[in-house]
């Protein structure tokens, strides 16, 4: 039994005719498309087998480089459980390096989509964009941006990078977050490695003195301390080079940090510095630039890269020659010649050592103040007050004392008064704690209210206030239950059930 298609029918009906003499070899060749000498063919094996001469020879035989079937039942079961998140050529890859499998890429394609497992592309209709070449030469532009993702283990890490335009040559290192620091950092080893190059191109992120932080980005300070410009893209395609390379990262790095059991930002790092840029990056994404002659310069030797890539404040210097800094007091203990006070000091914060204090580019010994921060306030609170008492003795005038410094007449009387009994001490805040404001509510009202949120703690401030307000007579206030609430710790729904709860328990 021969089953034919309509095409192999055709050329049987076509070859009859011609046999019989009804149509000749030209007009049958011109009927299917094929040359005389394949007609002439066709008449010969027909006069031969029949018509089982349109039955191709191999028709029914394997190719004879065909891939066995078990080879092919090994790599699918490898992607459903090994490579599930690699992409067709990094699959290839793989398959020839660690399972030594070398497969053809449209083969491995075919075998993917028999079993539904194929890793697509995004493809989203973009905007028509305008074609920037590359730099000519490395040096010359630097392009630098970080990436938030789920590189390794279950919790996200920012991969900060940095690209040469011209070589696509990558600096790049993962930090728990896209930080000031993390981005100075990978900016010091590309000049470490390279030397200074002439413009770094980044978005408008607040890091890098976008709008949201104008004028006060600790990478532009740096950035112009070197000489290096800042240009400011006006869309991520203004920067495709960095954010194609993000793409690849995200493509082949995630599987490959997965593959090697890598659940550490250390390691991850010592791969991704030691590994996957030295043998896969610079050997397959690299490329060279159009002019050899590298734009990098050399660091000067008076350009200290400790005093430059680090983060900067100032501080006030007070009279007494002390400053604050992270909630605390520092006098400094360096000799100087001359006063500086009211001069602004130098703060490097490095978070290895702490911070230095400069001035004048001149580092100063600084010391710790033992006083605590709240004695230091309060006494800075009596000085205040004994400013005003000066300046009404002064003027010889409690109103127009009071109109100069701000201070109400009845609080400069009564400090007036606290000071003829018990001098200046009698200045500082006294610590009662059963001393109530004037127009705080009754305490057993307050107590009433403490109870009934507590036995009904699912009641808002609002229900609570008219409750009370039917039950005591008392007219009590949404608010007034508001600030009970955030006195006794019970602000929210959560608190007083809990407070509830433990009530209840403990009877």
């Amino acid at each position: 039994m021969i089953v034919m298609d309509s095409k192999a029918q055709l050329t049987v009906e076509i070859i009859a005719k011609i046999i019989e003499g009804r149509i000749t070899i030209a007009n049958g060749a011109k009927l299917l498309s094929k040359c005389r000498r394949t007609i002439e063919r066709y008449v010969t094996r027909y006069q031969q087998v029949g018509i089982q001469f349109v039955v191709h020879g191999n028709s029914g035989k394997l190719p004879s480089n065909k891939t066995p079937t078990s080879i092919k039942k090994t790599v699918q079961a490898l992607i459903k459980d090994k490579y599930f998140d690699l992409n067709l050529l990094h699959l290839a890859e793989k398959l020839e390096t660690d399972e030594h499998i070398v497969v053809k890429r449209e083969t491995l394609r075919g075998w993917a989509h028999d079993i539904h497992h194929v890793k697509r592309a995004k493809r989203r209709r973009g905007k028509a964009r305008k074609r920037r070449e590359r730099m000519e030469a490395p040096g010359l532009m630097m392009q630098m941006d970080g990436s938030a993702h789920r590189w390794f283990g279950d919790k996200k890490h920012c991969l900060i990078a940095m690209i040469d335009d011209a070589t696509s040559e990558v600096h790049a290192e993962f930090f728990p977050s896209e930080t000031t620091a993390g981005c100075l950092k990978v900016m010091r080893d590309c000049i470490e490695t390279k030397g200074l190059f002439k413009t770094l191109y980044v978005d408008r992120a607040g890091i890098f003195g976008g709008p949201k932080r104008c004028n006060f980005s600790q990478m532009q300070r740096a950035c112009n301390e070197l000489g290096i410009e800042i240009i400011f893209a006006n869309s991520p395609q203004g920067k495709g080079r960095i954010e194609r390379a993000f793409d690849t990262f995200q493509d082949r790095l995630v599987s490959e940090l997965r593959l090697n059991n890598i659940n550490d930002i250390a390691a991850a790092n010592a791969y991704l510095k030691h590994v996957f840029i030295p043998q896969f990056w610079q050997s397959q994404i690299q490329v060279k630039s159009k002019h050899t002659a590298s734009e990098f310069t050399p660091l000067p030797g008076y350009v200290n890269l400790d005093d430059i890539c680090v983060i900067k404040d100032h501080r006030k210097i007070r009279s007494d020659h002390t400053f604050s800094y992270g909630n605390k007091f520092y006098l400094i203990d360096s000799p100087l010649k001359y006063s500086i006070a009211n001069q602004k000091i130098e703060i490097r914060n490095t978070s290895k050592k702490g911070f230095t204090a400069h001035f004048a580019g001149r580092k100063l010994a600084v010391t710790e103040v033992t006083e605590s921060g709240k004695l230091v306030a309060e006494d800075l609170e009596v000085q205040k007050k004994l400013e005003v008492l000066a300046l009404v003795e002064k003027l010889g005038n409690v109103s127009k004392a009071s109109r100069q410094s701000g201070v109400s007449r009845d609080t400069i009387y009564r400090h007036l008064k606290l000071v003829k009994q018990g001098g200046a001490d009698a200045l500082k805040r006294q610590e009662t704690p059963n001393l109530r404001h004037k127009n705080c509510v009754d305490i057993a009202i307050e107590k009433a209210v403490v109870q009934f949120s507590i036995e009904h703690p699912h009641l808002g401030q609002q229900k609570v206030a008219l409750k009370m307000t039917e039950a005591l007579g008392v007219d009590v206030s949404a608010g007034g239950v508001r600030r009970m609430w955030l006195r006794n710790n019970m602000n929210t729904t959560a608190l007083r059930v809990e407070r509830s709860q433990a009530l209840q328990e403990s009877a």
